[in-house]
């Protein structure tokens, strides 16, 4: 689980790559020539760091876990 900042970021990096790979296949742009998994693992990488070292995100997840467990 991640808080709103992160998501709003991560939101933001798969528009951005959305937007990079419908430029590669109307043509318009070719660029380094990676893969869609190149991508998606980038951003699960990117959601697991963020996650990971942000105050708040540790906030929700203590919250959740303490939630659980009553």
């Amino acid at each position: 689980m991640v808080c709103n900042k992160c998501s709003k970021m991560l939101g933001l990096l798969f528009l951005i790559f959305g937007v990079v790979f419908l430029l590669q296949d109307l043509g318009i742009w070719a660029f380094w020539n990676i893969g869609w998994w190149t991508v998606g693992l980038f951003l699960i990488g990117t959601g697991m760091m963020c996650a990971s070292g942000c105050p708040d995100c540790m906030k929700c997840c203590e919250t959740d876990a303490k939630k659980r467990k009553k």
